[in-house]
């Protein structure tokens, strides 16, 4: 008979039981949503060229890539005007604008902690 104790054992677990809100973590957290959603939800409907030009840093391709998957995940909803030339919009969706209680309870945590997390790395850092 083996001693269990002394044996490291691996569990497997899924992290969506392991942490239930992963995957709304994976929605809103990824890099360039939260900009993205703050730029709409404040400016409102916009045009690709005047959100790129909002977001500082982002590239044309990851903010098309964002972009198609916030509308996939029902956040933002383009509109396609077919003139010429053609014309496309983006505003934040009223599923999108529901985060924003979440975001402003993150901005209140912020606005209270990010002193402390600031002195904790410094302290971390000086060790």
């Amino acid at each position: 008979m083996t001693d269990v104790t002394a044996q490291a054992v691996r569990i497997e677990v899924d992290p969506e039981v392991a942490c239930p809100i992963a995957p709304v973590v994976d929605i809103v957290f990824s890099r360039w949503t939260t900009p993205i959603l703050w730029a709409l939800h404040e400016y409102g409907r916009q045009r690709f060229v005047a959100l790129e030009r909002r977001i500082v840093g982002i590239t044309p391709k990851v903010l098309t890539q964002r972009l198609r998957q916030l509308e996939r995940d029902g956040l933002v909803i383009r509109t396609y005007h077919p003139e010429v030339p053609p014309r496309v919009e983006y505003e934040i969706s009223d599923l999108g604008r529901s985060l924003g209680p979440l975001f402003a309870s993150l901005a209140e945590w912020a606005a209270v902690n990010l002193d402390k997390v600031e002195e904790a790395r410094l302290g971390y850092d000086a060790r």
